[in-house]
């Protein structure tokens, strides 16, 4: 994308999961997870799923780290964000892990993508793509 500015993207474990697993909607982000924004409790996630799919402990950490994605620290400030979100996300049956991705995408007034149509009844003030 020489010449282009991408716009950020933040993944969420949903995203990342059917990538790796190969599942319907993963061909519309592949082109994302390069560069891609992780929070590393979405990390903990997608590691901790592939385990219980029965995935190799080093094999299913290599798998996510090819995907090349950034990261990130799950910050003080992604913390508040994250638990303030609850009013709105606890209806729609949201996790932690759910909030502390959305809060990621937030702080970063990044375009977040997910496979959890749920997420498409929030405003927050950020773009929200459902993959499918």
């Amino acid at each position: 994308m020489r010449g282009r500015l991408r716009k950020v993207a933040v993944l969420d474990s949903s995203v990342v999961l059917a990538v790796t697993l190969n599942e319907p909607g993963s061909d519309a982000v592949v082109r994302l997870l390069e560069g891609g924004l992780l929070s590393a409790v979405n990390l903990a996630e997608v590691h901790t799923r592939l385990l219980q799919r029965g995935v190799a402990v080093d094999h299913a950490w290599s798998l996510i780290l090819a995907l090349q994605c950034e990261i990130c620290f799950f910050t003080d400030k992604q913390a508040r964000i994250a638990a303030e979100l609850i009013g709105v996300s606890q209806p729609l049956g949201l996790s932690s892990g759910d909030r502390a991705c959305l809060a990621l995408a937030i702080e970063r007034k990044a375009t977040v993508y997910t496979a959890d149509r749920a997420w498409k009844n929030l405003d927050l003030g950020i773009e929200i793509v459902v993959i499918r």
